[in-house]
């Protein structure tokens, strides 16, 4: 088995993904890896009869703000003595943190889980069962409460 290289951290501007990011920052300083950080947002889509459409404001005013949202993020980990680059995609975040792990290489996805279970979780989804379970490198599951990280 190799260490990782690089690690994946994606990102919904929570305290919980704060806490994952943290956790990978300093999983980061032993191995001497690079962290790329990564943002994936969707667009709401208004629907007409046999029509999706999404207007351009709303477009760049998400984007706007999601890359706020991450250099903010990532700010906060600046002079962690660890190399840390972002990656803003307009996706579904399961599908585009599987993608950006390809193009990075990354070794290993380190994510925040908000641990819900039951109805919230049917209503919520989770992004971060959905990484797990299609993700082709291992996955590291933080929670912001402080007994959190669970390897899977």
């Amino acid at each position: 088995m190799t260490l990782p290289t690089t690690l994946l951290v994606p990102v919904d501007f929570s305290a919980t993904s704060e806490a994952a990011l943290a956790f990978a920052v300093e999983l980061a300083k032993p191995l001497r890896a690079r962290l790329v950080v990564m943002h994936a947002y969707e667009l709401p889509t208004y629907g007409y009869p046999g029509t999706f459409l999404t207007t351009p404001d709303i477009t760049s005013t998400i984007r706007d703000a999601a890359q706020r949202g991450l250099d903010a993020m990532i700010a906060r980990f600046e002079k962690q003595d660890v190399k840390i680059d972002s990656v803003l995609r307009q996706g579904a975040p399961a599908d585009e943190t599987n993608a950006v792990a390809t193009e990075v290489s990354a070794g290993m996805i380190v994510i925040g889980t908000h641990g819900r279970t039951g109805f919230a979780r049917l209503l919520m989804g989770s992004v971060a069962e959905k990484i797990l379970r299609s993700s082709a490198i291992p996955v590291v599951t933080v929670r912001a409460e402080p007994s959190a990280p669970v390897a899977a």
